[in-house]
C-alpha cells in the first residue's frame, strides 16, 4: 500500500512539473509575440498631419521637362515626380509653396527608370494618342502594389506633400483587360490608403463617375476638361465636402468656362495640352 502511494506521488509530481513547464513556455511565447508586435509600427499619420489644399488655391501644373519658374505667386505646384529633384521641392517649400508629385498609376510608360520592373502580364492596350504607354491590369495588385508604393516612397523621400496618380479610370477605357468599376474602386482605394500611410495627400484624377464613392478617401481632385465635356457638376461632392477642385481646360476660351468655374469655386486654368509653363488662371 505504501509503495502504491509512493508511485502515485511520483506520478503527481511529474504531472505538476509538466504543467509548470508548459505555463512557462506559454508565457515566454506571449512575451516574444508582444515584443515582435511592438517592434512593427501599425499606426498611420493622423488626418491632421496630411495636407489638404484650401478650396481656393492658386496653382501651376507643369509636367513637361522645360525649366520651371519657381517665382510664380501660387500656393501649389504640381510637377513630375521622376523628372524633378528634391532640391527644387526644397526651393518651392522655402517660399511657402506646397508641391504635388505626379506619378502614373494606371499606365506603363516605357521611358521611366522603373519601366523594366513591370512584367508583360500587366501591360495591356496602347493608350490612345500615346504610343509609348500601355494600360495596366489593375486587378494584379500583388504585382502593382510594390511598384506604386516604391513610387510613393520616392515622392516622400524628395519632400513632396501630395500625390497626383494619373490614369486611374482605366475601367472606362479600352485597356485590353475586362476591368470593372469595382476593380477601379479597389485599386483607387489602395492608392489613397498607401498615400495616407506615408503622410501624403492624394487627389482623385478625373474618374468623375466614381466621385461619390471615392470623395471621402481623397483629399482633393484634379480634372481635365469637365467644362468641355459638361461633367463639372459631378465634381461638386468635393466642394460640398470642403475639398479643392483643380480643373484645366485645353480647347475652350477662358470666357467659355471661367465665369462658371469661379461661381462653382473651382481652381480652373487654361493650359496647353503638353502641360508646359503656360497658364491662364480664371481667378
Amino acid at each position: 500500500m505504501r509503495r502504491a502511494k509512493c508511485v502515485l506521488m511520483v506520478i503527481l509530481q511529474l504531472f505538476l512539473s509538466m504543467v509548470l513547464l508548459s505555463c512557462q513556455q506559454s508565457e515566454s511565447q506571449t512575451i516574444g509575440l508582444s515584443a515582435t508586435k511592438s517592434a512593427t509600427p501599425t499606426t498611420t499619420p493622423s488626418e491632421g498631419t496630411i495636407w489638404r489644399p484650401a478650396l481656393r488655391s492658386s496653382w501651376q501644373w507643369q509636367l513637361d521637362d522645360s525649366p520651371l519658374d519657381p517665382s510664380l505667386h501660387v500656393q501649389v505646384y504640381d510637377i513630375d515626380g521622376f523628372d524633378r529633384d528634391a532640391s527644387l521641392v526644397a526651393v518651392l517649400h522655402a517660399q511657402g509653396t506646397k508641391v504635388i508629385c505626379y506619378i502614373d498609376a494606371g499606365t506603363w510608360e516605357n521611358w521611366r527608370p522603373d519601366a523594366g520592373s513591370f512584367p508583360a502580364s500587366v501591360k495591356g492596350s496602347v493608350v490612345d494618342g500615346f504610343s509609348d504607354e500601355r494600360w495596366l491590369d489593375i486587378r494584379q495588385l500583388s504585382v502593382l502594389e510594390p511598384l506604386m508604393i516604391a513610387r510613393m516612397n520616392m515622392c516622400k523621400a524628395k519632400g513632396f506633400d501630395a500625390i497626383e496618380p494619373d490614369n486611374i479610370d482605366g475601367y472606362e477605357n479600352d485597356t485590353g483587360f475586362p476591368l470593372t468599376a469595382r476593380d477601379q474602386i479597389t485599386y483607387n482605394t489602395f492608392l489613397a490608403n498607401a498615400a495616407h500611410q506615408r503622410g501624403l495627400s492624394i487627389g482623385l484624377k478625373n474618374d468623375v463617375d466614381q466621385v461619390r464613392q471615392l470623395v471621402a478617401l481623397f483629399d482633393w481632385t484634379l480634372n481635365e476638361q469637365c467644362f468641355e465635356y459638361q461633367e463639372c457638376d459631378m465634381l461638386l461632392p468635393f466642394i460640398q465636402a470642403g475639398k479643392a477642385v483643380f480643373n484645366v481646360e485645353y480647347n475652350l476660351a477662358p470666357s467659355q468656362f471661367c465665369p462658371q468655374a469661379n461661381a462653382m469655386n473651382f481652381n480652373s486654368l487654361k493650359k496647353h495640352v503638353q502641360l508646359d509653363s503656360y497658364r491662364l488662371p480664371c481667378r
